[in-house]
């Protein structure tokens, strides 16, 4: 007899089942140090790439999350004072 395949892990989604590493926008607010709906903020402005769980939550690729906290150390700025800068603030 068959069993029916299992349901993915709660909170999955294609992209994360796929191997891609995403962050929900508190992670991300963590690494930052800033509040949660700045980095939406920044999502909006075109500094961070979102993509949308089904349930329209959004998500961060975890790659270009660090490449932009790499970035902003680089520079000697805090990650805020470097989206300042770039105008996405």
């Amino acid at each position: 007899m068959n069993r029916p395949e299992s349901p993915p892990p709660a909170g999955a989604t294609p992209s994360s089942l796929s191997g891609e590493s995403l962050l929900t926008p508190a992670e991300v607010a963590a690494l930052f140090r800033v509040d949660p709906k700045t980095v939406t903020r920044w999502a909006v402005a075109g500094k961070l790439t979102s993509l949308r769980t089904l349930g329209g939550h959004r998500r961060y690729r975890a790659d270009e999350v660090h490449a932009l906290l790499a970035d902003a150390r680089g520079d000697g700025l805090t990650a805020e004072a470097a989206l300042r800068r770039d105008g996405a603030l």
